[in-house]
């Protein structure tokens, strides 16, 4: 009975219709296999196009000595940048859907955005300061309240070393957004200084042992020339405004010798510096009784 049953249900068997499905199988694979290929080609070829494109900014960037966390930045946000076009061509290739995927992708960064809007916001700031350099590493810079030496510029803070050696992290938000001194950008500085004297000493003698005190100073550049002052008459002193230009790094060397050298000079010269005093009348009063 079974081998009845076996016999009629091959008879019935259409051998054109198996063969006509296997050919469309076959034809598929061929084709698709193909596209595979092409698409594989086509990814190898992108990749190595990737990494020489890559490698010339690489260089560039080292020609132009560029900063080098912006250097590492820029070259990493390239590559990747380079290679997710790559692998979209890929995805195209073999029949994905790339609007929809772009769309996911453009969704996914739009939800991390905003899930991390304060990060972005140092983020961008860390990439404008290592664009447009208001400050590099080693230079003295008055922020957010604190005064130090840059140590680091990260992609989200600012390390800053302060003069009692204290580490500060500034966000770069702040720093980007916010004003900033630098005091050592400029090859040379004013230092700025104040000498008060007595109303009884001889105001050109004084111009004289003030100059002499510059002159002896090596340190203190020729030009442009020091600039000396009768600035303010006050309470108990006449005040002299004395301002000499330094190379930048000697700056606080200059301030505190010149401070040390004009008082031993003044001395010297019988320049007295008056401090304020306040005088006592003890007025006594007879008893009536």
């Amino acid at each position: 009975m079974d081998a009845i049953e076996t016999s009629e249900v091959l008879e019935n068997i259409d051998i054109d219709v198996i063969q006509k499905h296997l050919d469309t199988v076959i034809d598929l694979a061929i084709t698709f296999s193909t596209k595979i290929l092409v698409a594989l080609l086509v990814l190898w070829i992108t990749t190595w196009v990737v990494k020489r494109i890559v490698k010339l900014v690489d260089l560039a960037m080292k020609a132009r000595k560029v900063e080098l966390t912006l250097h590492k930045f820029l070259v990493s946000i390239i590559n990747i940048g380079l290679r997710t076009i790559s692998i979209i061509i890929f995805a195209s290739m073999i029949g994905v859907e790339t609007a929809s995927l772009i769309a996911l992708l453009g969704a996914a960064g739009l939800a991390v955005g905003l899930a991390l809007q304060g990060s972005l916001a140092n983020f961008a700031g860390g990439i404008i300061i290592l664009f447009f350099r208001p400050f590099k590493s080693g230079d003295v810079i008055e922020a957010q309240g604190f005064v130090g030496t840059i140590d680091e510029i990260q992609i989200f803070n600012t390390i800053m070393i302060t003069f009692d050696n204290r580490k500060i992290f500034i966000p770069n938000g702040l720093l980007s957004n916010g004003c900033l001194v630098n005091d050592f950008s400029q090859k040379v500085r004013r230092v700025d200084m104040k000498f008060g004297v007595s109303y009884s000493d001889h105001i050109p003698k004084v111009k004289e042992v003030i100059k002499a005190v510059l002159d002896a100073d090596k340190r203190i550049l020729k030009q442009p020339h020091a600039d000396i002052w009768v600035a303010e008459h006050g309470a108990s002193s006449v005040n002299f405004f004395v301002r000499p230009w330094v190379k930048s790094d000697d700056y606080w060397d200059v301030y505190f010798a010149i401070h040390e050298e004009m008082k031993m000079a003044f001395d010297k010269a019988g320049i007295s510096i008056p401090f304020p005093q306040r005088d006592v009348h003890m007025i006594s009063v007879e008893n009536p009784g």
